[in-house]
């Protein structure tokens, strides 16, 4: 039984991060630490993040990645709106940045610089490559899902296709997380902070690892996805009565055993060419055109009620929209309510897909307007009420209405 730690700090709580990001990879290693307790803040322009105000796919950038932080809203064009940063930066455990090579070095926050001023820093940068010769390369999520190879495994031959979501951008963020805590857990013995670095190219490498294995252990190379050679007979998109699709997978004998008695299949089962997974993917051309005629006399419905019981592996073939209302997510508190900063709207978005002890980590920090935390953060830092409304007066800093 998980223990009772509803009264238990989140554990980065104390953690201090600064965070100069944008767009997705920056910010989901923010995210993260923020969802896990640690005191994340947001430095801004005046006027706030661009990713606050892309359109189309852009819009959800912010929703999804914005939330348990707080936001400083400074013109770091000016000698004093740096030295705000300075102050903040001389307190914090970890710094995330996620912009252009040279950019931090240019406004003088690059990792040697701020190494000087506070030795216990880790400097986490996510780029689009590590370091090497396309170090200095531009890159975003399709650049480097079309270089790494994904692409080519996603789409059909001759036709790459970039995966349905920012995955390269996320898994970065990620690996940004885990390279932060490593780097946590060694200032202990070290002393000291260091430089992380996450790159989506290298990222992208990784997730197809796999793939590149395949050829080195075999010598064939892996085909894209919708048509490869599969490593089962029945894993694979079937049509029901009411033409709807549902994934089945079939990935043990075991399971081949029960599928076959809970269909009627008793000519398969007392087939001994096809007890085994190899047989059975030899024997692909006459397994699957029986099972999908098989699943078109069941509704949707029926089929994933019956493959439940059985215990197979299954899924309906969802659209995002479709999630809100999943009730699994409904019920577990997959789902964390926020409010959209302009209007204050309600939304419900994935939480972070993991339990501590038991629990889903939330939300502390509501999705914040541009500016929204700046005299707080400068009166944590010894500024007083003076100084603070002069540089707001004078425009160094946005404190946001309401």
């Amino acid at each position: 039984m998980p223990n009772d730690n509803s009264t238990a700090p989140l554990p980065l709580a104390g953690l201090k991060v600064v965070e100069f990001t944008h767009m997705v990879m920056g910010p989901t290693v923010g995210m993260v630490l923020g969802d896990l307790g640690a005191d994340v803040i947001k430095v801004e322009p005046i006027g706030g993040d661009n990713t606050r105000r892309l359109l189309g796919a852009g819009s959800g950038y912010f929703p999804m990645y914005g939330r348990n932080k707080r936001s400083l809203s400074v013109d770091l064009k000016s000698e004093e709106g740096k030295q705000i940063a300075f102050d903040l930066i001389d307190k914090a455990d970890v710094l995330i940045e996620n912009f252009r090579p040279g950019a931090m070095e240019a406004l003088g926050f690059g990792e040697k610089a701020l190494a000087a001023r506070n030795p216990n820093l880790v400097y986490c940068s996510a780029k689009g490559f590590l370091s090497g010769p396309y170090e200095h390369r531009a890159a975003l999520d399709e650049v480097a899902q079309m270089m790494g190879g994904l692409a080519y495994m996603t789409g059909p031959p001759g036709r790459p296709l970039r995966a349905g979501s920012s995955v390269i951008d996320v898994m970065g963020g990620l690996f940004g997380v885990i390279g932060v805590l490593a780097a946590l857990i060694q200032r202990g013995t070290l002393g000291r902070g260091q430089t992380v670095k996450s790159a989506l190219f290298e990222n992208c490498v990784f997730m197809v690892g796999q793939h590149m294995a395949q050829y080195a252990v075999t010598g064939n190379a892996a085909r894209p996805m919708p048509v490869r050679i599969s490593a089962w007979a029945i894993y694979d998109q079937f049509r029901t009565k009411e033409d709807e699709i549902v994934f089945v997978g079939v990935v043990t004998d075991g399971q081949w055993v029960s599928f076959c008695k809970a269909f009627g299949l008793d000519d398969f089962a007392a087939d001994e060419t096809l007890a085994k997974n190899n047989g059975r993917v030899q024997a692909r051309d006459r397994v699957i055109p029986r099972v999908q005629e098989l699943f078109q006399n069941f509704t949707k419905a029926e089929l994933l009620q019956k493959l439940e019981e059985i215990g197979l592996p299954f899924a309906p073939i969802n659209r995002p929209e479709d999630l809100f209302e999943d009730p699994h997510l409904v019920e577990s508190g997959g789902l964390l309510e926020l409010h959209l900063p302009d209007d204050q709207r309600s939304i419900r978005l994935p939480a972070l897909p993991v339990e501590i002890d038991g629990k889903r980590p939330t939300i502390s920090h509501d999705l914040a307007k541009p500016g929204a935390h700046s005299r707080q953060v400068l009166a944590e830092l010894g500024y007083d009420t003076a100084r603070i409304d002069d540089l707001q007066a004078r425009g160094l800093i946005a404190q946001a209405e309401g």
